[in-house]
């Protein structure tokens, strides 16, 4: 996982929520620090998120000497109404999609992206 270059202000598509489980089902023993740097989010953001995670049964965490283990419940379904019937395992595909195709693709097509 990269380091945060800086801090984004302002609304996204994808809730940090989504940010942290995605860091986590890349490395399920990642340290709270390097799940931040990745999701540009503080530490104390990451921690509150995780508790969040726990609390609703998406995740779980075993602790292995000085580190943690998670574990993610893929099969649990997603607590908003809109997305009834998909389940974790559905939103890490899609968001493990566009990660590899934000990493490996180039961008092609009649719509320009222009970085901010």
């Amino acid at each position: 996982m990269s380091g945060a270059t800086e801090p984004h202000a302002g609304w996204t598509f994808i809730t940090n929520h989504a940010r942290v489980l995605a860091a986590i089902a890349e490395n399920q023993s990642a340290r709270v620090r390097d799940i931040a740097a990745h999701c540009r989010l503080t530490e104390r953001a990451v921690q509150k998120i995780i508790s969040d995670l726990e609390q609703s049964g998406y995740l779980s965490h075993t602790r292995e000497g000085r580190s943690n283990t998670y574990r993610i419940a893929q099969g649990k379904i997603l607590r908003h109404p809109a997305e009834a019937g998909l389940t974790v395992a559905a939103l890490l595909g899609l968001l493990a999609q566009v990660d590899g195709h934000h990493e490996d693709a180039p961008h092609t097509g009649a719509v320009a992206i222009e970085e901010v």
